[in-house]
């Protein structure tokens, strides 16, 4: 009888300790995890992505300074949030984090090209992975960007929301936010950026560390005049940017 019990046992010991492994995992989310209430009364002293572009440049040997500056939603040229919605998401005034159409469309067309979706990614989305995950597609990172773009849909107005993000995303090394990016590829606020200069800082941000303004790369400059094209057309609520 002794030796029936004793596997049993071992199975009860190493259920526990999954379990207090589990509960040690949540506890520390739970100690860690962002005040998103706060962003609506402070802005963000740094951001995920900042730190890790820091620890990377230190870790070279390199200087670690990045190019910020905070540009209320106001000040930003209209063309300039026009060229990000088109570019970005450009049904992000009427959705609530998540565009289950665009969803849809990035996996059927996964599907046809037999890789994994991608592109569906909100403004909401970018800003919480920017603000406080990794560019990991691990199934967790997943789940806790799901998390946080829920939160921030919901304490936090759309116009907060893209103020917090044209601030934060990255424009090329160490340049972040569109007034570090204005002043450094145009020598001018972001206040009197033109369209066509909006459009070529909006065709960055899928590739910022390649594409920005004065690149000669193909895929970029297409990118550019398809965004051009978009703005040309699109048309927003009165009030909404």
């Amino acid at each position: 009888m002794p030796s029936r019990r004793r596997p049993h046992r071992w199975l009860r010991k190493i259920v526990i300790l999954l379990l207090l492994l589990v509960a040690a995992v949540v506890a520390w989310e739970a100690l860690t995890w962002p005040d998103v209430g706060a962003l609506a009364r402070r802005n963000p002293p740094t951001t995920a992505f900042i730190e890790r572009y820091r620890a990377r440049q230190r870790a070279a040997g390199r200087d670690d300074r990045v190019q910020r500056v905070w540009v209320p939603h106001a000040a930003i040229a209209s063309g300039v949030k026009r060229a990000v919605l088109v570019g970005e998401d450009i049904n992000f005034f009427s959705h609530r984090g998540f565009d289950y159409g665009e969803i849809r469309l990035a996996v059927t067309k996964a599907m046809e090209d037999g890789a994994p979706p991608r592109g569906a990614s909100t403004i909401t989305q970018q800003l919480a992975k920017n603000l406080w995950l990794s560019p990991s597609r691990s199934p967790l990172r997943k789940v806790e960007e799901a998390i946080l773009t829920w939160q921030l849909e919901r304490a936090l107005p759309k116009r907060r929301i893209f103020e917090l993000y044209l601030n934060v995303v990255e424009f090329g090394p160490g340049i972040y936010g569109v007034g570090a990016a204005s002043r450094r590829y145009f020598g001018k606020s972001v206040a009197e950026v033109t369209d066509d200069e909006a459009a070529e800082l909006a065709a960055s941000l899928p590739s910022p560390t390649t594409w920005h303004p004065g690149s000669s790369r193909p895929g970029y400059r297409r990118h550019v005049e398809s965004i051009k094209r978009r703005m040309a057309k699109a048309t927003f609520r009165g009030g909404q940017i």
